[in-house]
């Protein structure tokens, strides 16, 4: 799903943010909170995350007539209480996370809800460009003029290794109790700029040289503006340093790690300083040490030989060394790569690995995909391998895509996950903390939820010679031209009959005739 809006002109008010009375109504609140993550990364590279969100106190699942938004994007509102869309979660990304270069991203998809009201699509292939990202934009309360959406320059951000955004929209608790919940509108953009293309090489990094642009003052609809620097792996500030320095420091639960940030308060005047501008600076002194590795890390690939038969591979690993947890593996193919169910199996060192559920449900030609679901064990540091063959169809002539000898793209396994957790999580989920790190709302102290893709896989179909239609088309006018023209030249032609000409030694006698004055022969 794609929104797209289109205006001739746009007015924006800035309002404070907070209550708002509209007559005959009940009291509303609308509040707006902005964050950037920014995570140096061991190989050189550097990690930045965007928070937008927006809290709307009411419940259009009630039949609540709405005619204010304030805040919320209207376009958004209207699609939830015309359909009743419980939640909604739009995504578009190019590239593909790295997760054992990179860690795990700040924001994983969002998880799913019951299979009966469940809508699950996929483009594997379709190209994120400015056409994506405006509209984007248009739905933040102040757009790209203020706060830290104005460092979302397209040229920047689609020059990189990975550039993910994302809207989530989804209903909320406001108490520990979830007697009353709120609408949330989660805006989101991940973006990973490469050492050698964007800091030509140079291991130190800037606002403006990720951006462009620097910030000189935070969004006045928002109630929190803040930059959140990882300094974890540097807490004596012995591989990178951080100018302009903070005193504020704060820690959260991120991903099962406890993690140290600083923190610069756009909504303070001191921020800035005295140039009105705060351009931030990471020059990296070291590049010794190690990435914590992730725990759970998944991939996938296509095996075999030939255009007519195959295997897909999906590779799961643990990499917690003495603790076992479940898995869900989603998986979705396109119709066109028949499976054979039967040939499924899972292994886990080299042993039998029976998944405790399996739910399958077959494709029809041209209608809907295959869906496979499962629930697996997966052993402490082991690598679990999920393997099924399908043989490949072949499609009808219109069918193909402009360029079918590139291949057909089959969307990324899903696998979702509670990881045990180094540290105790925190389950109060009305506590304010970071964005970053309260997506998903934590119901045990010793896990946290992680969802992880594979990568789209690229199969190759069997593909006619589309040059043939070119030859018989060629052939076929030649043969034609050659047989209908000598017919119709011989059916349209006029035969005359001449008389031959006089020979050589006629016209010699002749001449010498003509000179005595003798008539001609």
């Amino acid at each position: 799903f794609v929104f797209i809006m289109r205006c001739n002109f746009r007015i924006v008010l800035f309002l404070p943010p907070g209550l708002y009375k509209t007559p005959g109504r009940k009291m509303q609140i609308w509040l707006f909170y902005e964050e950037l993550v920014i995570r140096p990364l061991h190989s050189g590279d550097i990690y930045a995350s965007f928070q937008f969100r927006t809290v709307w106190e009411t419940d259009f699942m009630r039949g609540n007539k709405v005619s204010h938004y304030r805040l919320f994007p209207k376009s958004l509102g209207q699609v939830i209480s015309k359909f009743s869309v419980r939640e909604l979660h739009i995504s578009f990304t190019q590239g593909y996370w790295r997760t054992m270069q990179w860690g795990q991203p700040f924001q994983p998809s969002p998880p799913g809800t019951d299979h009966r009201f469940l809508r699950y699509a996929t483009l594997p292939r379709e190209i994120v460009c400015t056409e994506n990202l405006t509209p984007w934009k248009k739905l933040l309360p102040c757009g790209s003029k203020a706060g830290l959406a104005v460092l979302l320059k397209s040229e920047k951000l689609f020059h990189s290794s990975f550039h993910s955004q994302a809207v989530h929209i989804r209903p909320v608790c406001q108490d520990w109790q979830c007697k009353t919940t709120s609408w949330e509108l989660r805006q989101t953009l991940n973006v990973v700029f490469d050492l050698h293309n964007s800091a030509q090489g140079k291991r130190e990094w800037s606002l403006f040289k990720m951006f462009s642009r620097t910030l000189t003052e935070a969004c006045p609809l928002a109630s929190s503006s803040k930059i959140y620097i990882d300094i974890t792996d540097n807490p004596q500030g012995e591989q990178f340093e951080v100018s302009p320095a903070t005193p504020l420091l704060s820690q959260a639960v991120v991903l099962g790690d406890r993690r140290t940030f600083s923190v610069y308060d756009l909504t303070q005047q001191i921020t800035f300083g005295t140039v009105r501008s705060l351009n931030l600076l990471i020059r990296w002194k070291s590049s010794e040490g190690d990435m914590l590795r992730p725990l759970l890390h998944a991939e996938r690939y296509v095996a075999g030989y030939g255009l007519q038969t195959g295997e897909i591979h999906t590779l799961m690993y643990n990499n917690h060394p003495y603790r076992s947890f479940p898995v869900l593996l989603l998986d979705s193919v396109p119709w066109y790569l028949r499976l054979y169910i039967h040939t499924l199996t899972v292994t886990s060192k080299g042993k039998d690995n029976k998944p405790s559920y399996i739910h399958y449900q077959p494709s029809k030609d041209r209608l809907r995909p295959h869906l496979l679901e499962m629930l697996v064990q997966l052993p402490p540091n082991s690598v679990t391998e999920v393997t099924v063959q399908f043989e490949r169809a072949l499609l009808k002539w219109t069918e193909y895509t402009p360029d079918p000898n590139h291949g057909f793209y089959v969307g990324s396994s899903v696998i979702s996950s509670l990881v045990p957790s180094i540290v105790a999580m925190d389950t109060n989920s009305t506590r304010e903390r970071p964005l970053f790190s309260s997506f998903f709302p934590c119901k045990e102290e010793s896990s946290y939820f992680v969802r992880v893709y594979t990568e789209p896989l690229l199969v190759n179909l069997p593909t006619p010679d589309f040059s043939m239609p070119y030859n018989v088309i060629c052939l076929t006018c030649t043969v034609v031209a050659v047989g209908y023209g000598s017919l119709y030249n011989l059916l349209t032609r006029s035969f005359q009959i001449e008389e031959p000409s006089p020979g050589l030694a006629k016209r010699i006698a002749n001449i010498i005739r003509k000179m005595r004055g003798v008539p001609p022969l």
